[in-house]
């Protein structure tokens, strides 16, 4: 069963990162570009000429954009396929599909949105490229403390759950956990570098669509997987498939 889940979280992921790469490239790419336009700007002001680039544009926004999500995609399908095979049975009375959206959903919130709303995306020249190590070191730390507060959360919601009841556990664990990120974000350093003639719009539109790519995904990953899991775990499903495994 896990192996079963397993390959449709992949395949839910190929299909979600497919849908993630037609948003990034209608609307992620002319933010992108404008950040772009502002680093030839600065440049050519400066009088410094880049060298040729290794890659072109059009490769960049085009297969290589799309092979990118596909591979994130299938990754995160396989990843949220094995919590979902461990966290099956655990959460209450959740049945297949509900403990998809529940995973999916915490994975979404700790993964993603926390680690973006204190590191958010940035387009090209609206950030240093010395400091491109330490911004990255600072973003996966966040990461790290977010997903150990999640998984740690979900721990004691599970143990609160028989004295509390489940809404109140939940409330419980959620505080917790939203206290716990806040204090971690509050005493990591904040990183303000872009330059104060940058356009503004341009940096809005860019990070809005970058969490907006991630929630095309994250969602289409979800319903998708909670569909292949659900006709994966009915009785007619693994009836069919008990002469396969005794053979």
């Amino acid at each position: 069963m896990v192996r079963s889940l397993l390959v449709r979280g992949m395949i839910a992921g190929l299909v979600a990162g497919l849908a993630a790469f037609v948003f990034a490239r209608v609307f992620g790419e002319p933010a992108l570009e404008g950040g772009i336009a502002y680093e030839d700007m600065v440049s050519a002001a400066s009088g410094e000429t880049g060298g040729p680039a290794l890659v072109s544009r059009g490769v960049q926004s085009s297969i290589g954009l799309a092979v990118g999500y596909l591979i994130y995609g299938v990754a995160v399908g396989g990843i949220l396929a094995l919590v979902h095979a461990t966290a099956q049975g655990r959460l209450g009375r959740l049945g297949v599909r509900g403990t998809a959206v529940v995973v999916a959903l915490v994975g979404f919130t700790s993964a993603v949105l926390v680690p973006f709303l204190k590191y958010p995306a940035n387009p090209p020249a609206s950030s240093l490229d010395d400091t491109i190590g330490e911004r990255t070191g600072l973003f996966v730390v966040m990461i790290v403390i977010s997903v150990a507060g999640a998984v740690a959360a979900t721990a004691l919601c599970r143990r609160l759950a028989d004295r509390l009841g489940w809404w109140n556990a939940v409330l419980s664990a959620a505080g917790g956990y939203v206290v716990l990120v806040g204090l971690a974000a509050f005493l990591l350093p904040a990183i303000s570098e872009t330059p104060r003639d940058f356009p503004a719009a341009v940096l809005y539109d860019f990070r809005l669509a970058s969490l907006g790519g991630h929630v095309v995904l994250w969602t289409a990953l979800t319903l998708v997987f909670a569909t292949l899991a659900d006709r994966a775990t009915r009785p007619s499903a693994l009836a069919g498939a008990a002469p396969t495994r005794a053979s």
